[in-house]
């Protein structure tokens, strides 16, 4: 008996605890509920942001939060928290707080391991360089979340070294693709079980999460920027539409269609760069237009030899160019990615 009133008495000490982080996070799943068109039944203790709730109204408010963890995707989540301005770098420490202390399912180590890489994207230092974020400046950004983190190196360690260093080398994203890199990180997390929550492997994991996100957009960019050029170029020599059905797109898709296609993807993409099916679309229709160019090149009648200053004009010299389309960052905003 005196055992169970002690378990109640720690579980009441718990209550105000809990009641703050229900209703820190109540905004952000409401807003993220209504977003994705989630039926959410109404809470309105939270709803009214009471201030002395009863015991039974703070169990409801950790059960409303809980039940909504259960319908919330990942990719909605990813989503919602790159686009939304609730995303704080309070929202996500109270985000976080909330799933590790919870039962870990695999949905929740997922959501877990976007949370931390979109922790740290936000709280990292504006200019940080691909080559300086290491473990223990990953580390540092992280300890307000995870306290002070052992740098013992476990064996599995250097598998994510080598992930990166295959992603690194990569130069488009056909080929990225084609590697599974990313498949081949989440099982190695996986396969780790438990371990994952260690501190030192989210530190491990989410150098790995922040690095691919800029290795994907570097090439989807990349990708991107050759398609609309590709369309550019095929536009000047009278070409107007495009059979595009390898892309899943029409058999005759006109080339205006394609460049707002290729604008609504640049902000698709900003958000959610893990979605196979997308990526595979930017891949193909890429494909489409490199061979379009080719065939177009061949049916151009070649330009006659031109003369010494059509020459230094062609080179660029003394003269200025047309701007790209958009630009190609060398590498992303860390907190927008």
């Amino acid at each position: 008996m005196d055992r169970e009133t002690m378990k109640d008495r720690a579980a009441k000490t718990q209550l105000p605890a809990q009641w703050r982080e229900a209703r820190a996070l109540y905004p952000l799943y409401a807003n993220l509920a209504k977003e994705f068109v989630i039926d959410a039944p109404a809470c309105p203790d939270l709803e009214e942001q009471a201030e002395a709730p009863s015991e039974e109204s703070v169990r409801q408010a950790r059960q409303w939060l809980l039940d909504l963890d259960e319908r919330i995707q990942v990719h909605q989540l990813r989503q919602f928290l790159q686009t939304s301005s609730l995303a704080s770098e309070q929202g996500l420490r109270d985000l976080l707080s909330h799933h590790l202390a919870k039962k870990h399912s695999d949905t929740d180590r997922d959501k877990i391991d976007f949370l931390f890489v979109q922790y740290f994207a936000h709280c990292a230092p504006s200019g940080l360089q691909d080559e300086n974020v290491d473990a223990a400046c990953v580390a540092q950004v992280l300890e307000p979340v995870l306290g002070a983190v052992d740098r013992t190196t476990p064996k599995w360690l250097a598998s994510v070294d080598q992930l990166l260093a295959e992603a690194t080398a990569t130069k488009d994203l056909n080929r990225l693709l084609a590697a599974h890199i990313l498949d081949k990180g989440r099982q190695l997390k996986e396969s780790l079980g438990e371990e994952y929550f260690s501190p030192m492997a989210i530190v491990a994991f989410t150098r790995f999460g922040f690095l691919m996100r800029r290795i994907f957009f570097r090439l989807m960019y990349q990708d991107l920027h050759g398609i609309v050029e590709g369309l550019r170029e095929l536009e000047k020599n009278g070409v107007a539409t495009l059979d595009c059905r390898r892309a899943q797109f029409s058999a005759e898709e006109p080339i205006s269609r394609l460049r707002m296609i290729c604008q609504s993807w640049k902000v698709l993409f900003h958000a959610e760069y893990s979605s196979g099916q997308p990526l595979r679309m930017l891949v193909d229709l890429r494909a489409v237009v490199d061979g379009a160019l080719a065939r177009t090149a061949k049916t151009v009648a070649p330009p006659r030899p031109a003369g010494p200053l059509k020459q230094a004009a062609a080179a660029g010299v003394g003269a200025g160019s047309d701007a790209s389309e958009f630009e190609v960052l060398p590498s992303p905003p860390d907190s927008g990615e």
